[in-house]
């Protein structure tokens, strides 16, 4: 279980978490303390409202009966690296007993990280949905359904903007949930968590969706789409990837993350709603890579500190705050100051209604923005674009190369080449969970001059040097803080 960040806000304390178990291959493992009840409380019985308005009681037995056959287990093997190796060296002898006895072993030999998590059957062709933090950076993934058969899955593709992951196995005719609309869903509406925490399969809980629109700041990127169900059902480290169901028993979401000053459940967790949800396995399905369409708008949260600081006429939506060049927001008018307070005849409250609408649509896709402008509100269809501009899909090759690095890509100016003397590079500006994480100590900032030898101006240029190479390559490069030369290599 990894921890991403903290919860912002008065109304949410703690540490938020994903939910994905974790944990080192070895014999020492705390068990697990099972208290017998010897007699079974008597509960008044609670009632709901059916389709007709008539009160009848309710019973989650017939959505749990349909979902938990959906629902699997997913255990995800990572083989340790050299670079994994190294960092474990760093810790002093004296405190490598409280790190479990594989610190203890040949350093070449260390057994494998197994995590362990949750996955939704979509289709009745083997298609499974899951986390991304669930199966990230896995060498092996296996999959067991709800009568305990078990299948090798492969990983059709991942989006780590969402933290979603799409697997398949090579079984057919398998039960699995439709996913609903989740704009449907309601505050106070009830709902089923089910999945696999602490490695209790097929675990069933109920509560109901707390929140909605809940950007919590846990996936760590300045891309990612964030706008969660909060729910109380409950749901702990191993419920990653997991589902959130209505009465009826379809996907409203898929369980991600827990707010929690411990680790454990504490009273909130975050699901990813199943509209985002449909989008993104639709696209890795059918293109292979996941396809964003972008505003081109930097934004922010309209608070009422906000909008006494620019003397704004409303007290909620999205303030933009930027505008990037060449976007779609920017062509057809939209100005800096301005507040977004509906898209497509939906409410802009803040900036999560806004980031999770436009991560369900792709470039080319048009939508309507009303917005307020000092009082007045003007109305503008917009045009979504891709991040470099334009409206064509990205191809799976050139994503699914860079996304195995884990690294963003940009050129550097000629300002920055000419004060380091090269006549070419590529910046990297961001690193993610990928290869050069995982094998080198690279950092962001760094300025690939040369692959194998091969000069390097720009990202189109790493990816064509690297598409059809098989085992090591040699990364040559500077930092812009001058040290000299700098040399890594890694298998791809």
């Amino acid at each position: 279980m990894r921890k991403f960040g903290s919860l912002f806000g008065a109304a949410i304390l703690g540490s938020a978490l994903t939910i994905g178990s974790f944990q080192l291959l070895t014999d020492n493992r705390k068990p697990l303390k099972i208290e017998h009840v010897d007699s079974t409380p008597a509960v008044q019985t609670s009632y709901n409202a059916d389709d007709s308005g008539r009160a009848v009681p309710l019973d989650f037995t017939a959505a749990a009966e349909k979902v938990m056959d959906a629902v699997v287990h997913i255990r995800s093997t990572q083989n340790t690296s050299g670079y994994t190796s190294q960092r474990n060296q760093q810790i002093p002898e004296q405190f490598r007993d409280f790190f479990g006895p594989f610190l203890r072993q040949n350093p070449q030999n260390y057994g494998p990280r197994v995590g362990s998590g949750s996955g939704v059957i979509i289709s009745n062709q083997g298609h499974i949905v899951t986390n991304n933090h669930v199966i990230d950076q896995a060498d092996d993934v296996e999959v067991t359904l709800h009568d305990n058969r078990s299948y090798k899955a492969k990983v059709l593709g991942t989006d780590p903007t969402t933290d979603l992951a799409v697997l398949q196995i090579e079984q057919e005719g398998l039960p699995y949930l439709g996913l609903t609309n989740s704009d449907n869903a309601k505050v106070g509406e009830w709902v089923l968590a089910v999945g696999n925490p602490f490695n209790l399969n097929s675990t069933v809980t109920a509560g109901i969706i707390s929140a909605k629109a809940r950007n919590i700041g846990i996936i760590g990127d300045s891309t990612s789409i964030e706008s969660f169900i909060q729910t109380d059902a409950a749901v702990n480290p191993g419920n990653s990837g997991g589902a959130l169901v209505n009465l009826n028993g379809d996907l409203v979401g898929i369980n991600t993350a827990i707010a929690s000053p411990t680790g454990a459940y504490s009273g909130y967790s975050f699901a990813v709603p199943s509209n985002i949800v449909n989008k993104v396995v639709e696209d890795i399905i059918t293109y292979g890579v996941v396809q964003r369409g972008w505003l081109g708008v930097t934004i922010q949260s309209v608070t009422s500190g906000l909008a006494r600081e620019n003397d704004l006429t409303v007290n909620a939506g999205a303030y933009v705050a930027g505008l990037a060049d060449n976007s779609g927001a920017k062509d057809v008018g939209v100005e800096v100051g301005d507040v977004i307070v509906e898209i497509d005849g939906r409410t802009v409250s803040n900036t999560a209604n806004l980031i999770g609408y436009v991560g369900s649509k792709r470039p080319g896709d048009k939508v309507s923005l009303k917005v307020n402008r000092s009082g007045k509100e003007l109305d503008y269809d917009v045009m979504l674009k891709n991040r470099d501009g334009n409206t064509e899909f990205v191809k799976k090759e050139k994503t699914e190369l860079l996304t195995s690095l884990g690294a963003d890509l940009a050129e550097v100016d000629g300002k920055t080449l000419k004060r380091l003397g090269l006549d070419a590079g590529v910046e990297v500006k961001a690193l993610r969970p990928g290869k050069i994480r995982r094998y080198t100590d690279m950092r962001e900032g760094f300025i690939i001059t040369k692959i194998d030898g091969k000069k390097v101006k720009t990202a189109k240029d790493v990816v064509e040097i690297l598409e059809n190479k098989e085992g090591g390559v040699l990364i040559e490069g500077v930092y812009a803080n001058g040290g000299g030369t700098y040399y890594y290599g890694l298998g791809v």
